[in-house]
């Protein structure tokens, strides 16, 4: 039995290293991307203050997160239920840029430590404006039992027993007021909360829901419905 070791063959040798980053630099890369994270963060955490409990963005965050899930029950039954397409499709641009605003809402409550929702009346928030009485016809120095727009319970069953074309219309009519009724809300929290985030918030919600309201109109028209009083 032969002992002679076989030659190896260039196929045999292992493949000469490639050239590629070193582990040094990898780890210098590393820290440099650690640094400016720190950075970026202590600059946010540096530049965002904590609204107070009675303050404007604590009062419209969750008295808007309230409003906008009664849109989001009222959206989510006319798409699941609707044979009209137009509709099916405003009412899933609704439930989900509503859903989104929510959670938006609710992550700063959170990250302020504040209560999610509301603990006592309605837009007490905006009770420092003396113009809120003469615009909308209440008196803001207790705050409100219901919001502006927000449909009763009758209304809400009156939806869900509705079918057809009349159901759609009963959905533009309570969306319709329900639009209308948070303007006040939507244009005081652009113009007076202290946080560039609820400000700008407030005023993306205004132009989206305006527009949505000028679309509502005209598939209501379309319908042979009216709009509700506020």
């Amino acid at each position: 039995m032969s002992t002679e070791t076989p030659e190896r063959t260039e196929a045999d040798r292992p493949a000469p290293a490639r050239p590629g980053w070193r582990p040094a630099a990898l780890f210098g890369i590393a820290m440099v991307a650690v640094l400016v994270i720190a950075v970026l963060a202590g600059s946010l955490v540096g530049s965002t203050s904590t609204p107070s409990e009675d303050s404007v963005d604590v009062g419209f965050a969750q008295d808007m997160s309230v409003h906008h899930r009664q849109a989001v029950e009222m959206a989510a039954w006319e798409r699941d239920n609707t044979r009209d397409p137009a509709l099916k499709q405003l009412a899933y641009d609704i439930e989900s840029t509503q859903n989104q605003q929510i959670g938006r809402m609710q992550g700063w409550l959170g990250l302020w430590e504040m209560p999610a929702l509301p603990t006592g009346t309605y837009m007490t928030w905006m009770a420092d404006d003396p113009s809120m009485s003469g615009h909308s016809g209440m008196d803001m120095s207790g705050g409100v039992d219901r919001m502006p727009g927000m449909a009763t319970s009758d209304d809400l069953r009156r939806l869900r027993t509705t079918t057809g074309p009349a159901m759609d219309v009963v959905f533009l009519q309570l969306m319709l007021r329900h639009h209308e009724g948070g303007v006040s809300m939507l244009t005081y929290g652009r113009d007076h909360a202290e946080t560039s985030e609820v400000r700008n918030l407030a005023g993306q919600m205004l132009v989206s829901q305006t527009a949505e309201t000028d679309l509502m109109k005209s598939l209501l028209t379309q319908r042979g419905g009216q709009p509700l009083p506020l």
